[in-house]
């Protein structure tokens, strides 16, 4: 597959427009000079419609929809609790948890740690923070983004690899936060339309090899032909339970990796801390919840289909590509761009995080604590230039031998989450949380996962997530009690937080949940 004249001509303009718009949105008014607050927090203005689809659009990045699909392809819908239960989670932190963190006027998570416990947190879980956004995510958006255009292009794996990185560096380091959070609703437009077509296609085509026609008609064949990709529950004798273990999608350890990714993350919580309000922040993040809903039709269902298109593929991470081979000369530059818009917004994102972090968590509190406001700006652009490059180099080391990525990533990540979700909880909800009892947690977690992982490795990760969790849990409160700790002096004190939600918010989330029912129970 190429692209034809059209399609080059088409992305050509797609990414010289983003360009353009993105330095637009970020130039200041005459004698204003960019601070800190501009460039990592958007001046604190973002519209409740760019919180919501920058929250998509960082999310969904190449590690979806090629690593889901991928999943998609191997496992079937249920690997879509990810992008459903993700929905009912963003609404959770909205209403409880956004609130704390905006009342305490943070810029990042570390900072908030300190606030809570002391500044080794704060320190340690910056260190780590920037070890895992750099050689996890940031690497893995990147190879999984060069991969699919290698597929759909024919170009070399490190020529791709160093135009995601440019293109994304170019539109993104001058306005920080700003640049991306605003030119996300062409990003996020982009993916879903661009993402539908190669969906609509893939079921037709089901449909024109059944001699019939119609992209209806193609879903119900799938249903008909191979209604297993359709158990949101699998039963343990699915070969795919280790990676999706029955009803613990549902209530055990999942929810601990959606509250470390949606609630507890740099790369994510920064566009609602960036909000004008809190109200404003939860009218983005309700918009966001209905967004994830409709994400398995974009990121699942082409892996779903190619399973039956093209059953004999050597990855599964192979599937979204296939697929887009269906979109015809002329669209395809449309669809191309989609996926290009997928993965530069999470990657400008990541490095804006990236940057965020070293710059106000290391820098000017390690380094140089008299930094001016420029001089932050400076470093920022400069850790976002040499993180991205570290992740360049490195992509095809550590990411290149793993046929399903998603679930790499997934399984990886999960030694941390149980860890960094008790050091919140506790320091949301119990006065007595000590800094010693955060470390502990911080460290068994790494400990206790790896353990599990070498000892047990039939043992399901998700429900290793949740044991280790408890396990975190009970260690920080032996740790407290046996140092005979009272109420710390930094606490949080709940009753000063108003967590009262409008009348919207209210009944958007529960359009969310009963929408959460039909499918559980329809696909159960």
């Amino acid at each position: 597959m190429s692209l034809s004249p059209l399609d080059i001509t088409t992305f050509a303009i797609y990414c010289v427009l983003l360009v353009g718009i993105a330095w637009w949105v970020s130039r200041e008014k005459a004698g204003h000079e960019k601070n800190s607050t501009d460039y990592f927090l958007a001046s604190k203005s973002l519209p409740w419609w760019a919180i919501g689809a920058s929250l998509i659009a960082a999310n969904i990045s190449a590690e979806q929809i090629i690593g889901m699909s991928g999943s998609g392809f191997a496992i079937g819908l249920g690997i879509a609790s990810y992008e459903w239960m993700a929905a009912v989670t963003l609404l959770i932190i909205g209403k409880y948890f956004l609130p704390i963190f905006l009342k305490k006027g943070i810029s990042t998570m570390p900072q908030f740690l300190e606030q809570r416990y002391d500044h080794r947190v704060r320190t340690v879980m910056a260190i780590f923070w920037l070890a895992l956004y750099t050689f996890v995510n940031l690497t893995a958006i990147l190879w999984l983004g060069s991969l699919a255009i290698n597929a759909i292009t024919g170009l070399d794996l490190i020529y791709g690899l160093v135009f995601l990185a440019v293109f994304s560096i170019g539109y993104s380091i001058y306005g920080g936060l700003k640049a991306v959070a605003l030119t996300d609703i062409i990003q996020v437009v982009l993916l879903i339309v661009g993402g539908l077509l190669v969906s609509y296609l893939a079921l037709d085509q089901i449909a024109e090899n059944a001699g019939q026609a119609g992209a209806f008609q193609g879903f119900s064949i799938m249903l008909a032909d191979v209604p297993h990709k359709f158990d949101m529950i699998l039963d343990p004798s699915n070969e795919h339970y280790i990676s999706l273990p029955g009803i613990s999608v549902l209530v055990g350890g999942l929810w601990i990796m959606n509250f470390s990714y949606w609630g507890f993350n740099q790369y994510i919580t920064q566009r609602t801390l960036a909000a004008k309000s809190l109200a404003e922040a939860q009218k983005g993040i309700a918009f966001a919840a209905y967004l994830k809903l409709l994400m398995p039709l974009i990121v699942v269902l082409p892996g779903m289909a190619a399973a039956m298109l093209k059953p004999d593929l050597a990855h599964p991470d192979q599937a979204y590509p296939e697929m887009m081979k269906l979109v015809p000369q002329g669209l395809l530059g449309i669809t191309f761009a989609a996926l290009v818009a997928a993965i530069a917004s999470s990657l400008g994102s990541m490095v804006n995080s990236i940057s965020t972090i070293f710059t106000m968590d290391i820098y000017s509190k390690m380094i140089n604590t008299e930094a001016t406001e420029h001089r932050k700006v400076v470093v920022g652009r400069t850790v976002a230039c040499l993180a991205m490059l570290i992740a360049v180099i490195v992509a095809r080391p550590l990411l290149g031998n793993f046929p399903q990525a998603f679930q790499f990533i997934q399984n990886f990540t999960g030694f941390f989450t149980p860890g960094i979700v008790s050091i919140f909880l506790l320091g949301f909800f119990w006065k007595r949380a000590t800094a010693l009892s955060a470390l502990v947690a911080a460290i068994a977690s790494v400990i206790l996962s790896a353990l599990c992982y070498w000892l047990f490795p039939e043992f399901p990760f998700i429900d290793r997530v949740g044991v280790v969790f408890l396990l975190c849990i009970a260690l920080s409160v032996i740790v407290t009690l046996l140092a005979g700790t009272r109420e710390q002096p930094n606490a949080i004190h709940l009753d000063d937080i108003d967590f009262h939600t409008s009348k919207s918010f209210n009944i958007l989330s529960l359009g969310v949940v009963l929408i959460l029912i039909v499918l559980y129970t329809v696909w159960w």
